[in-house]
């Protein structure tokens, strides 16, 4: 398939269903023979951020290092699929600055939800304060203003968000 290089930006709670929309929209885009990376942020921290833990300023240079990887892929016509909580909105949107073929998805869902879904028991460690700097809980999550999609995890079936993605990419050209 002709395309076009793309970062699509997962953002949003733990839980809320980023890497489970992304690797759908992964496998389909594979599929259809396009070029593809996928920069999950759990395998990200275990490879190319080892070692940063989960200050303001440390989340913030973990962002910065998927970033610039998704921008050096991009501008090679690649479509890069990030899969990371990425708490904070000046970050994200100095990205979308820097790389300009940028689409930023939102995955929302509320809190409660993300921790009804918490296989890890994360969101409980948080709370009993055995994790500590935890997005959305003891740390803030500042969601996109203007994202240009937004899936309601909570409210859609997996489906419908992996076709609001789709739908979105094609209809702006990255892919035929």
């Amino acid at each position: 398939m002709e395309h076009r290089g793309v970062t699509l930006w997962f953002t949003g709670l733990s839980g809320a269903g980023k890497t489970t929309i992304s690797a759908v929209v992964a496998q389909k885009l594979r599929d259809a023979g396009c070029k593809l990376e996928v920069l999950d942020g759990d395998v990200v921290r275990t490879n190319l951020t080892k070692g940063l833990g989960f200050s303001k300023e440390d989340r913030d240079t973990n962002v910065r290092r998927i970033g610039f990887v998704a921008n050096l892929l991009t501008r090679n016509g690649v479509i890069v699929i990030v899969s990371a909580i990425s708490p904070y909105r000046a970050i994200r949107d100095e990205l979308k600055e820097q790389i300009g073929d940028f689409v930023e998805v939102f995955v929302n869902a509320p809190v409660e939800e993300c921790e009804r879904r918490d296989v890890k028991g994360l969101y409980k460690k948080a709370r009993s304060g055995e994790i500590k700097n935890f997005t959305g809980i003891s740390d803030p999550y500042e969601p996109p203003l203007t994202p240009e999609i937004e899936c309601r995890t909570d409210l859609e079936e997996l489906d419908e968000s992996v076709e609001k993605v789709m739908s979105y990419i094609k209809e702006k050209g990255y892919i035929q």
